[in-house]
Parts: C-alpha cells; structure tokens; sequence
C-alpha cells in the first residue's frame, strides 16, 4: 500500500474494515463464532492496542459539519449579495463531500463543478485559480480524475496544512466564483 495514494489507501482500509464486519457478522448469524461480554475478540485487542501512541497512526484535522455549512451558507450569501446563482461545495481534506448547497437558480452543471474545484483546491492546497496557470507548464494535471483546473476553488487551511476546499460555480466568471469561496473561507475565522 506505500504506493497508494492516501484516499485510495483509504478505501482500501476501508473495504478492509467493511469487509471484516460482513464476515464477523456472517459467522456470528450462523453460530460459528461464539462470543460473550468476558473473552474480547481479537479484533477488539487490536483496537486496544492500536492507541493515539501508536507510532502506525497519524491524525489529522477536519471540518465539523456545523463549521462546513456555515462557510458554505457565507459563501451562497456573497453570491446572493451580487445577484449570482451559483452551487457551492465543501470537502474535507481525502476529498470527501461535507455538504453541498445549491442556490437557487444555479445551473446544472454547477454542482458537480463546484465538488470538482473544491476537491483540486484541498489536494494543491491553492486557490484553482493559481492552479490554472499551471497548466501551461503541465497540460497533464487536467487529467487527474475528479479535478477541475478552473477559477472557483478555495483551500481552507489550519497550520498551514490543509483541511477542507471551498468550490463554487455558477457565475459568469471564474473570478466571481473564486471572490465566493474566498468568502466561505473568511467566514470560518469570525
């Protein structure tokens, strides 16, 4: 797994977990596995084992869903400011949608455009905007699946490190879009 990326070891550890669950549960409905609140099963002692000391885990920090949704509502309320519809998107620092809002009006397309730039601000941890102009010294980055290298994104940072991005898109211009992000950012330090 050193070869992964972080979210595609995720997943894995994920599916690992989910798939261990199904299989516990599967044996335990068939009365193969036997267990009682005295004799803790081994996946318990590895939980035990497996503290906040451990040199094998790392932490990270994330969003609260509260402090998600209030930068996301700040970001629709500078939109809304200006007379722009536009959707907006939070993810965390894997990339995972937190929320999403969609302003009235907003078109189709923003949505997912708005998920898009919000996930490529997090993993640069730079506004879509400088991203952009990077493109010209690499045409490939545009391939990275799940990206979008327009205008729009927004990293939120803590330390210096990044812990969510902000992506909006439904305006007539990039700029406006990332002016918007910008703003669900702001919002996060009053």
């Amino acid at each position: 797994m050193k070869n992964l990326s972080r979210r595609a070891r995720a997943r894995v550890l994920t599916g690992a977990v989910a798939t261990l669950a199904v299989a516990t549960l599967g044996a335990g409905t068939f009365g193969a596995v036997s267990a009682s609140a005295g004799t803790p099963d081994a996946a318990a002692k590895a939980a035990v084992t497996a503290d906040a000391g451990d040199k094998h885990l790392t932490r990270s920090t994330h969003l609260t869903v509260a402090a998600a949704t209030k930068a996301a509502q700040a970001t629709l309320d500078a939109a809304k400011k200006e007379n722009q519809r536009v959707s907006v998107a939070v993810v965390d620092r894997n990339g995972n949608t937190v929320v999403t809002l969609r302003g009235d009006g907003a078109g189709p397309q923003s949505y997912e455009s708005a998920e898009k730039k919000a996930y490529t601000a997090v993993s640069w941890n730079a506004p879509t905007s400088e991203l952009a102009k990077r493109l010209e010294q690499a045409p490939n980055l545009k391939d990275i699946p799940g990206t979008l290298f327009l205008a729009g994104g927004a990293p939120v940072t803590a330390k210096g490190a990044p812990v969510a991005g902000i992506g909006v898109a439904g305006a007539p211009s990039g700029d406006l879009d990332e002016k918007f992000a910008k703003a669900g950012v702001a919002a996060l330090g009053r």
